[in-house]
């Protein structure tokens, strides 16, 4: 089979994305990763170590991938719509009455009673577009400062409370903007993860398990890693003044075992094969073996762009990030250049996926949390497929 990637072979593929790793890990970027590239069956390589001074990387290493759980969060919640439990445009209060009565600050800055009431109900299709009114405060207001002090603001680090006692906090503040009318990153992905534990009265990783990871054959993919499976999860580091400085241990940390308390607003752990069957998925229109995962119509709207013009605001995310970019349903969506329709996201600690109109999946996996550091490893590798 032949791979347009740079017109080369997947031997040739596999060499450059080797190389690529091999660089970074000499360079000090990160300890070690764990890669794939290509149509079909990519080939695997791996780079490095699984911490500092310790063993080899593994390719069935165990990641904490972050936010590239929300496109597979958004499939779950696809399929809930496709047999008829939830609705694309219906109200959550009945399902997350914390919802209800929603107030509206009157302005970004504003001070948080300077509200006027929702003029509309928040829906699913609000949360799958990050158009809900919750989400990442970028400049500094009341609100920034509220949800740093009750400890709801987004970061690096894992949940600290359990998910009804974050929905609840979170939901004690005013809305950024009117639901459907601004775009904020993040917050409306764990709000679906608890949505989808209470329309399916069990917990989050109960019902990916047996809805979406069994049909996909994603055994190693979960909100945490299980205790007979700990020795293949990686240390996690950050970029500091002295080079890389651990956050987690390897076979340790945060999502080492099951958690003391519900994390359906989680995130979750993979392996590169595991994410590449997701992957593999989205690439062949949704179908795994023959079967349908998700609606032809639902992967349309899923990998195309969903956000109003007007909703693309300079103070919406980080500087540029809507210049030749869109966001689908838990993605984003390139919407001009050379790479027209890849579809991929990004998680914090490293990670990063994407899927070209061709059929390349690329799936890219490392434990260093993303930063000026690591940007030129995450766009180097981006830009080894340029589909034709």
């Amino acid at each position: 089979m032949i791979l347009a990637v740079t017109g080369g072979t997947i031997t040739e593929v596999s060499t450059a994305l080797q190389d690529l790793l091999t660089r970074h890990v000499d360079a000090g970027t990160i300890p070690g990763g764990v890669a794939l590239l290509g149509a079909g069956n990519a080939e695997l390589v791996t780079a490095g170590v699984a911490s500092v001074g310790g063993d080899p990387m593994g390719e069935n290493a165990i990641m904490r991938i972050q936010s590239m759980t929300k496109a597979i969060t958004s499939v779950a919640a696809l399929r809930l719509v496709e047999v008829g439990r939830l609705g694309l445009d219906q109200s959550l209060a009945g399902w997350l009455p914390e919802l209800a009565d929603r107030q509206v600050l009157r302005g970004p800055t504003s001070e948080l009673d300077d509200t006027v009431p929702a003029r509309r109900a928040i829906t699913l299709r609000h949360l799958l577009t990050n158009t809900s009114g919750y989400g990442m405060v970028i400049q500094a207001s009341p609100l920034q400062q509220a949800m740093a002090a009750n400890g709801t603001e987004a970061g690096p680090e894992p949940p600290t409370m359990r998910a009804d006692e974050w929905l609840r906090r979170l939901t004690e503040l005013p809305l950024a903007f009117q639901p459907g009318d601004g775009w904020r990153y993040h917050h409306s992905f764990a709000v679906l993860g608890i949505l989808i534990s209470r329309v399916t009265g069990r917990p989050l990783g109960k019902h990916l398990a047996e809805d979406v990871f069994g049909p996909l054959g994603m055994t190693d993919t979960a909100l945490w890693v299980a205790e007979d499976k700990l020795d293949r999860l990686p240390a996690a580091y950050r970029h500091g003044d002295d080079g890389l400085a651990e956050i987690e241990p390897a076979s340790g940390g945060f999502y080492a075992g099951p958690p003391s308390f519900d994390i359906s607003h989680g995130e979750l752990v993979s392996t590169a094969r595991d994410y590449h069957r997701f992957a593999r998925m989205l690439a062949e229109g949704g179908r795994v073996n023959g079967q349908a995962m998700v609606s032809p119509d639902h992967l349309r709207q899923m990998s195309s762009d969903q956000v109003p013009a007007a909703c693309k605001t300079a103070d919406s995310f980080f500087s540029g990030f809507w210049d030749g970019t869109g966001w689908g349903f838990g993605l984003a969506v390139k919407t001009g250049g050379p790479q027209c329709g890849r579809i991929g996201w990004a998680g914090g600690l490293g990670t990063d996926f994407f899927v070209d109109q061709d059929g390349t999946v690329g799936v890219l996996l490392t434990q260093v949390e993303l930063g000026e550091d690591m940007w030129p490893l995450i766009e180097q590798f981006q830009s080894l497929h340029q589909p034709s």
